[in-house]
């Protein structure tokens, strides 16, 4: 069992990041619904990844039209017995379905009401629409990511999930720890901009200290120190190279057969691009899994950089299980590892609706009820 289990979570559904942290949620064991259309949106890319994909894996579908007041009604009664609700609409949405913190709260005080947007709850841009690069962009951590020439988006990984999903997760399980002691529930405003921005805290920490620049490229760990980036190889693959520490730079140079003597200026910025030269060269002598045989086991910090076909079998990947099989398809695990507790995949994702009965049976509804809103075309 995970160290979630007896949480009760509602999840409206959506796109990306409340998924995302609702399928956190599920695999360390708490029970999450989710809360789907009646009818499907219309947009068969994003309903077919809605469905199908690994952010809605663990939990059960129950599908209402909220349009519908007994649907309303019957989500209160969820609400009732719920410690939790996340959603991830425009500011506004769930308030005109009267289902709003307001609302859910005066039916359950105790209730913990997550809501994740990309510009928050309130300011000027809080109603426009926005995209991860949008978001990320707004907080400077798109213009430190890329090459010299251009930022460069970093898939959607920093504004949607470690940005707003991941910061929605922790804000959500802390909010129930303190309601634990309260007796009350609250509101969480996840903002993807505020948890992109938080993410910065240490380039922004280098550049209130004078060791960071605005110019891409031009710092420790944004590919311009030699030390810390990617090389290509003779067969075209790449390696990840991070040595920054000095006994683990000398044991990559003493691998390269490279003199050491000659990267004595390593630290100098100015030295940087002859450095990153004479690497550049030495690995293109050989091919990757060459020079990954010839690193392994050793702290030179120099790893491959593996495609998405190549990393579920890494040997490392393989012993930590970190990627599992799971109805028949490769996917991450669930993460983080306990020593008492089993985080787990309890489900595939489910289909719109699959669950109807069997949730609203599991959260209190009779029978009656139950066909009463199939009458009233709730479900």
């Amino acid at each position: 069992m995970g160290p979630l289990a007896g949480i009760r979570i509602i999840e409206m559904a959506g796109i990306g990041p409340a998924p995302f942290a609702a399928m956190l949620f599920a695999d360390m064991g708490a029970e999450v619904i989710r809360i789907d259309r009646k009818e499907a949106p219309g947009d068969s890319a994003f309903d077919t990844l809605k469905s199908y994909g690994f952010l809605n894996r663990g939990r059960r579908s129950l599908a209402l039209d909220l349009k519908k007041p007994q649907a309303v009604a019957a989500m209160q009664k969820l609400v009732a017995s719920a410690d939790a609700l996340i959603e991830g609409f425009r500011p506004g949405v769930m308030e005109r379905l009267g289902l709003g913190p307001d609302a859910c709260l005066a039916t359950n005080p105790k209730l913990v009401y997550g809501r994740i947007t990309g510009w928050g709850q309130t300011g000027p841009l809080a109603p426009t629409a926005g995209h991860d690069i949008n978001y990320i962009g707004l907080t400077g951590a798109l213009h430190a990511i890329g090459k010299k020439e251009a930022p460069v988006p970093p898939l959607n990984v920093v504004g949607d999930f470690g940005g707003g999903a991941m910061f929605l997760a922790f804000g959500v399980v802390c909010a129930l720890l303190e309601a634990k002691t309260s007796g009350k529930g609250q509101v969480i405003d996840a903002a993807m901009t505020d948890g992109a921005a938080l993410l910065m805290a240490m380039q922004y920490s280098f550049k209130a200290a004078g060791h960071w620049s605005n110019e891409r490229e031009a710092n420790l760990l944004d590919g311009g120190a030699p030390f810390y980036g990617t090389y290509q190889c003779g067969d075209g693959k790449w390696l990840a190279v991070g040595p920054i520490e000095p006994q683990f730079h000398e044991l990559m140079l003493a691998k390269l057969e490279l003199p050491a003597h000659e990267f004595a200026a390593r630290w100098d910025a100015a030295s940087w691009p002859r450095l990153r030269a004479k690497l550049d060269a030495a690995f293109r002598a050989k091919s990757r899994d060459d020079w990954c045989t010839l690193f392994a086991g050793s702290d030179a910090c120099v790893t491959p950089v593996l495609d998405l076909d190549e990393a579920p079998r890494h040997p490392h990947n393989v012993a930590r299980r970190t990627f599992v099989e799971h109805a028949g398809i490769t996917q991450p695990a669930p993460a983080p590892r306990y020593s008492r507790s089993t985080p787990e995949i309890a489900r595939p994702a489910p289909e719109r609706g699959e669950h109807n009965e069997a949730v609203l049976r599991d959260w209190g509804f009779a029978a009656a009820d139950i066909d009463a809103l199939k009458t009233a075309g709730a479900i």
